[in-house]
């Protein structure tokens, strides 16, 4: 077993999301991830993960996102593709599950990632439907004229990839300009009646974002969710590693996301939204306090 760490802020969810995707890829890719947080140093709060075999999860899930392709998925008949965004579109057969029924517009359309070595890993928590499975989409963004799931990843890939090798240390410190996002790390995001005006006003304007912590992020959606509160209010929270840092299995690192009471050591986070546009369009963070 090879252990890493990386710094992360507690206070961001799209970071505590994204260490989640560290730990889900990692448990694809290598196999046996255990994972826990280590906020004992305040100033220095870290992610801890270990999985399978000699190498560092950390920079073989960096290595693997380096190299991974995207492709949306439709189930058997279905006539919807992504190649209007210039993302492929794989039809499955008759035989294989589509995660929740077929949306009406590509949008939320599934994807995989693909690595090198045929590793996949799956994103599809925007497509789901809580009224049928009690967990929350947690899509906070719109997309403009229906840009779909795939090209946003698609999108974030392409900003990283070029990089991505040299941030093991801090990867969710990358930045990028970043004209849109899955909206999960707040740093680059913004309501314009908070701030008094909207950059979008403004050509020489460029939001950066961080566009590893999106990619991670909407990783680590795929088995947990924080807890939804109502549609601007959400829980989520994080779990510690003991005294000797013995780590915790996935199953409760997620659930410890969805703010369930576990026997282990844990803090609970609860982050506010409000609306950048539209209301009951995108959503963004605009605020996160621990509970106590």
């Amino acid at each position: 077993m090879a252990d890493a760490s990386v710094p992360v802020d507690l206070f961001n969810p799209g970071q505590v999301f994204a260490c989640l995707g560290f730990m889900e890829a990692a448990d694809t890719i290598l196999g046996d991830a255990r994972a826990a947080f280590d906020w004992r140093d305040e100033t220095d709060a870290r992610f801890l993960l270990c999985a399978r075999g000699d190498e560092s999860p950390i920079g073989a899930v960096l290595e693997f996102l380096s190299s991974a392709t995207v492709t949306s998925l439709v189930p058997a008949g279905s006539v919807q593709s992504t190649a209007k965004w210039k993302v492929p579109t794989h039809a499955l057969s008759k035989d294989d599950p589509f995660p929740f029924p077929e949306p009406s517009a590509p949008a939320t359309l599934p994807i995989e990632l693909k690595g090198r070595e045929g590793k996949v890993l799956q994103v599809d928590h925007w497509g789901e439907a809580a009224g049928r499975t009690g967990r929350d989409n947690v899509k906070f963004w719109a997309g403009s004229g229906g840009y779909p799931g795939a090209a946003l990843m698609v999108d974030a890939l392409k900003l990283v990839r070029d990089r991505i090798a040299s941030v093991a240390d801090d990867p969710f410190s990358l930045s990028a300009p970043q004209s849109s996002s899955f909206r999960f790390d707040w740093r680059r995001d913004y309501i314009p009646m908070d701030i008094g005006f909207s950059p979008n006003d403004h050509a020489d304007l460029t939001m950066v974002g961080f566009p590893l912590v999106e990619i991670l992020a909407a990783i680590g959606l795929a088995n947990a969710r924080p807890a939804r509160i109502n549609k601007l209010a959400y829980r989520y929270g994080v779990i510690a590693a003991n005294e000797t840092n013995d780590l915790l299995d996935p199953v409760f690192n997620r659930a410890a996301l969805g703010a369930v009471p576990l026997p282990f050591d844990r803090r609970v986070f609860r982050m506010t939204l409000g609306w950048p546009g539209q209301e009951n369009q995108a959503r963004c963070i605009t605020d996160v306090l621990e509970e106590t």
